[in-house]
C-alpha cells in the first residue's frame, strides 16, 4: 500500500503524466484511465527499484499508452467521418512548466506517426527526456530513439505555429466567425476565411456533419451559408471563447441544440482550418466545464 509520501509524489506528478498520455492518445477519457493504471503500478512497485519517481512514472505511462495505441487505431481505421482528437481546454496555462506550442494542428501530425516515433519524439522534444531514458520507456537502443525522433521531428517541424495569435485576436476572430456561421453572413464569411481554408468536423457517426475535410474558401462559404439558411429558426447559441489544444476557439450549441467545440487555425487575420468536434462521447468533459464555468483551466 503507498504511503502519504508516495501519494504525494504522484499527485505532483499527475499533470504531467496526463499530459504525455494525452499526445501519446488523443483522448482525455484514455489518458485519464492510463494515469489510474500508472498509480496501481506505483502503489505496488518495488521502492528499492525506483530511484527516479518521475522517470519511471514517465516510462510507465509510454509503455500503458504504446498498449493502448494498438487497439486504439484499428478503432480509428473504421471510425465514421474524420477523427479528430478530443478537444481539451487550456490543459496548461502561462507560467506553467509545460511546452505551449503543441496545438491540435501538431497533434494531427503526430496521428500519421508511428507509435514508437511519436513516442520518441514527444518524451525527447517535447518532454526534454535523455534519449537514455526515453529507451528505457520504449523498449530500443538510444541509437534507434534519436533515428526515430529525428524522422518524426522532420515530420512535424511545418505543423509548428508560425503565427502566433494573442488572446485578444484569437477571441474577436472566433466571435465574428460564430456570429457569421450563425447568420449565413456570405461577406463576413469571405473576410475571414483564408482562400486555401479547410474544414474539419468530428461527429464519429452520432452527430450530422460532413463526414470528408472541406477544401477551399467556395466550399466552406456555400456550406455554412446553406447551414444557416435551412435552419435558421435554430439559432446557434455561444457558450464562451476558450483556448483548445492550444487554439483559439469557443464552445457552442450548434443549429441542432447540441454542443460543439470550435478550434480555430488562424493566420494573417484570416483562417486557415477549424476543427469542429460534435461526437458527444468527446464532449463529456467539455459539459462538466460548463456546468462549473470557473473549473475551465484543467490543470
Amino acid at each position: 500500500m503507498a504511503t502519504g509520501e508516495e501519494l504525494r509524489i504522484f499527485e505532483e506528478s499527475r499533470p504531467r503524466l496526463l499530459r504525455i498520455a494525452y499526445l501519446m492518445l488523443g483522448s482525455l477519457a484514455e489518458a485519464e484511465d492510463v494515469v489510474q493504471d500508472a498509480w496501481l503500478r506505483w502503489s505496488k512497485a518495488d521502492r528499492e527499484d525506483v530511484h527516479n519517481p518521475m522517470a519511471f512514472l514517465s516510462r510507465t505511462v509510454t509503455r500503458l499508452c504504446l498498449d493502448r495505441m494498438k487497439s486504439a487505431r484499428a478503432r480509428r481505421e473504421s471510425y465514421v467521418g474524420s477523427w479528430l482528437p478530443e478537444p481539451l481546454i487550456e490543459l496548461t496555462g502561462p507560467g506553467e512548466d509545460e511546452p505551449e506550442d503543441i496545438t491540435l494542428t501538431l497533434m494531427m501530425a503526430l496521428e500519421r506517426l508511428s507509435p514508437l516515433e511519436r513516442a520518441a519524439f514527444l518524451l525527447h522534444d517535447v518532454f526534454d527526456m535523455p534519449f537514455e531514458e526515453v529507451s528505457k520507456a520504449i523498449g530500443r537502443e538510444a541509437a534507434a530513439c534519436r533515428q526515430l525522433a529525428s524522422r518524426a521531428r522532420a515530420h512535424v517541424r511545418s505543423q509548428r505555429p508560425r503565427y502566433p495569435v494573442s488572446d485578444e485576436e484569437g477571441e474577436a476572430i472566433a466571435r465574428a466567425f460564430f456570429m457569421a456561421s450563425a447568420s449565413g453572413d456570405v461577406g463576413q464569411l469571405q473576410a475571414l476565411l483564408a482562400e486555401n481554408v479547410v474544414a474539419y468536423s468530428d461527429g464519429g457517426g452520432k452527430r450530422k456533419t460532413h463526414t470528408n475535410p472541406v477544401y477551399g474558401r467556395d466550399r466552406v462559404v456555400r456550406m455554412l451559408a446553406g447551414l444557416a439558411s435551412k435552419f435558421g429558426a435554430l439559432t446557434p447559441r455561444w457558450v464562451w471563447s476558450v483556448r483548445i489544444d492550444g487554439l483559439p476557439g469557443y464552445i457552442a450549441y450548434d443549429h441542432w441544440g447540441n454542443l460543439q467545440t470550435m478550434a480555430l487555425v488562424i493566420e494573417n487575420g484570416r483562417i486557415i482550418a477549424y476543427y469542429t468536434v460534435r461526437n458527444p462521447d468527446k464532449l463529456t468533459h467539455v459539459e462538466r466545464l460548463i456546468d462549473k464555468p470557473n473549473e475551465a483551466r484543467l490543470r
